[in-house]
């Protein structure tokens, strides 16, 4: 791919561009999408046209630029997860039936939970959780359940970045959070992300063996019933894992 006078190719620009939309926001205008994509005016309008001849983007009166459906077609039809979402989603229904709060699904995406599904209906607590949204492993139970259940070698990797004297929360710290999480079969995080909430999730494990995603509920704080979360959720995992198959 041809680069630019800054080195980037047209590859780099292009994930520039379709990044700088904000969580929630499909529309912007053409200078600000080149201001948040860090690319010269004119570099940001020719890349906006290319990619709307291909219904990547849709380029409106007015210089406003719009997520594209095709690009949402693409993604949604050639998912990575499209398969386990189908398979998770009449246990999540089935949780939510009986909770009445929200349910969320996660994979492992580096050092972060990555949100692939979510559950929620009207009254239920405030979940940070969105669909596409990500949450640093350690602040989020789906993340713990998940890292809990990688190799020893990845964890000692995820761990490095606490071994630094700035770090706002020590390697001891979470070591201990993932063994109780490994130990127990399910990781709990009580008012991290929330005062009032409370996160448990469990590993979602494939007949390989391999921990493939975490089945999550945020629920009240003062509803702690963990004898009844815990096992019905491990119950909606399993049955998960049996769907998926390899």
């Amino acid at each position: 791919m041809a680069n630019s006078a800054s080195g980037d190719s047209v590859v780099d620009r292009v994930v520039r561009v379709i990044e700088a939309f904000p969580e929630g926001t499909t529309l912007l205008q053409l200078s600000e999408l080149a201001d948040r994509s860090g690319l010269p005016l004119s570099s940001a309008h020719r890349l906006v046209r290319q990619l709307s001849e291909h219904g990547l983007l849709d380029l409106g009166a007015g210089g406003t630029v719009r997520l594209g459906l095709r690009l949402w077609e693409l993604v949604n039809r050639n998912s990575p997860t499209l398969a386990l979402r189908q398979a998770a989603m009449p246990f999540m229904e089935d949780i939510q039936q009986v909770l009445n709060q929200n349910v969320n699904l996660a994979v492992l995406d580096g050092w972060e939970a990555l949100f692939v599904e979510r559950l929620s209906r009207r009254g239920s607590v405030t979940n940070r959780a969105r669909i596409a949204g990500r949450m640093p492993v350690h602040i989020s139970s789906a993340g713990l359940a998940l890292m809990s259940n990688q190799s020893r070698e990845l964890q000692t990797e995820y761990l490095r970045q606490f071994a630094d004297p700035s770090a706002k929360v020590t390697a001891g710290v979470v070591r201990q959070l993932l063994a109780e999480a490994a130990q127990q079969g399910y990781a709990q995080l009580a008012g991290v992300v929330d005062p009032d909430t409370l996160g448990i999730a469990v590993p979602v494990i494939n007949s390989k063996r391999r921990t493939v995603a975490a089945l999550g509920v945020v629920v009240p704080l003062a509803e702690m019933r963990l004898q009844a979360l815990v096992p019905a959720l491990q119950t909606a995992a399993r049955g998960i894992g049996r769907q998926l198959g390899d």
